[in-house]
């Protein structure tokens, strides 16, 4: 029998379908386009479970700054904290209940139905991670605050290390921070920078703990290639005599120096780390206190000053001489800590540090001048500028008010 017409056209399309329209007849099956944020929330009475915001983050889209959807995880909420600075290439996204001890990594390719593909707590002897940095062969290199054996009475100090570990969980290497040359000190890793070009890591001691915050005064150099520990060094005091105090992010410069922030609201400038004497300056120094996450945007340094309700810029050309360019107050009840930034629409992210009004703000930025401001556009609901993280209904099925903390942009 000849096939009838309905049939042959019913094959010739299909033909189509498969071998010149793959796009668009297999829409359904790739991953939602859009542009998204992928906020890492807590219960702010630590009585719900943590869980992962999705936020439609795409300036052009009718629903710019509202809430898309939420993946819970089974963790009751202690203490949220970081993410991974920028969106991997995998889609494998790194975040942490730091008090809780306890990593998630998410599968975020697909924007809409965010997964929950495996989670970890202690691992090579190390417990408590804290940040995590992409390496050039794609896995994570990860600070971990405390090591089992720096429980011991007897050992060597307070400290930390660090874990390579791949997209699945599995340790790939691990080194500690201990230094035979300051068993005093306190050298519980914090955050890192990873320099492939050097062959070095830098990384920063600071303390999670309330009681040892002022001992986080050192940073640390490593050779990247088999994570040897070549140098425990102590920051520049500068003039003031504390804004050395708890350095937290190294941020690669575009001069090759690298700058890290302080609690204490310093400044440091790191250079020489591939020499025998590296040195660190404190730079600048910022008004009020309780710096938090800086970016780096070209010659740009951006910086939250929490006590200030502001995001404020630095010209870094001259690294040893930085220079304010520009700076945006939030909100007198916002206390902005995270800042992330998404080269694909000038944008920058802000989240409070626990402490104040919980929302999340978007902020506007130039690269060419450096000129910042508040996106108004960029709008929940209500109508105000941000997200309401508070006192909300959420889409998991759960009622109460999250705290975002680390906040990273789809790719």
């Amino acid at each position: 029998m000849k096939p009838s017409i309905p049939r042959v056209v019913f094959a010739l399309v299909l033909a189509l379908c498969f071998t010149y329209l793959p796009a668009s007849c297999q829409e359904e099956k790739t991953a939602a386009p859009g542009h998204y944020l992928f906020a890492w929330t807590g219960d702010a009475a630590k009585k719900g479970n943590d869980f992962l915001a999705v936020i439609d983050a795409d300036p052009s889209s009718r629903s710019y700054g509202r809430l898309v959807t939420t993946l819970v995880t089974d963790q009751q909420t202690k203490l949220v904290h970081h993410t991974e600075y920028g969106m991997p290439a995998s889609g494998m996204l790194f975040a942490n209940d730091h008090e809780a001890g306890r990593t998630f990594i998410f599968d975020v390719r697909d924007p809409l139905h965010p997964k929950v593909a495996a989670s970890f707590t202690d691992m090579a002897g190390y417990m408590h991670p804290h940040s995590y940095l992409r390496l050039p062969n794609g896995n994570v290199l990860a600070t971990f605050q405390h090591a089992h054996d720096s429980m011991n009475p007897e050992a060597l100090g307070k400290h930390g290390g660090l874990v390579e570990i791949d997209d699945t969980g599995k340790v790939i290497r691990s080194a500690s921070s201990a230094d035979p040359a300051l068993p005093d000190a306190l050298l519980t890793s914090y955050s890192l920078v990873v320099l492939p070009g050097l062959d070095r890591v830098v990384s920063t001691n600071s303390a999670m703990d309330d009681e040892d915050v002022f001992r986080g005064l050192t940073y640390q150099i490593w050779r990247l290639s088999d994570l040897k520990l070549l140098k425990t060094v102590y920051f520049d005091e500068g003039s003031n005599h504390y804004g050395q105090i708890s350095p937290e992010e190294p941020r690669l410069a575009p001069d090759g120096s690298i700058f890290v922030q302080t609690l204490a609201c310093g400044l440091e400038r790191i250079t020489g780390v591939d020499k025998d004497e590296p040195k660190s300056q404190l730079v600048y120094s910022f008004p009020a206190g309780f710096c938090g996450v800086p970016t780096i945007v070209g010659h740009y340094l951006l910086q939250s000053v929490s006590y200030l309700h502001t995001v404020i810029v630095l010209d870094i050309a001259n690294g040893a001489k930085p220079v304010e360019v520009s700076r945006v107050k939030i909100d007198d009840n916002f206390y902005p800590h995270w800042t992330g930034w998404d080269p694909r629409t000038n944008r920058v992210v802000v989240t409070t540090g626990g402490t104040g009004d919980p929302r999340l703000y978007m902020l506007k930025f130039d690269p060419t001048s450096g000129a910042i401001s508040l996106d108004e556009a960029f709008h929940d609901s209500d109508g105000k500028p941000g997200v309401n993280f508070s006192n909300r209904d959420w889409p998991h099925g759960w009622k109460g008010s999250g705290v975002p903390h680390g906040v990273v942009f789809s790719r």
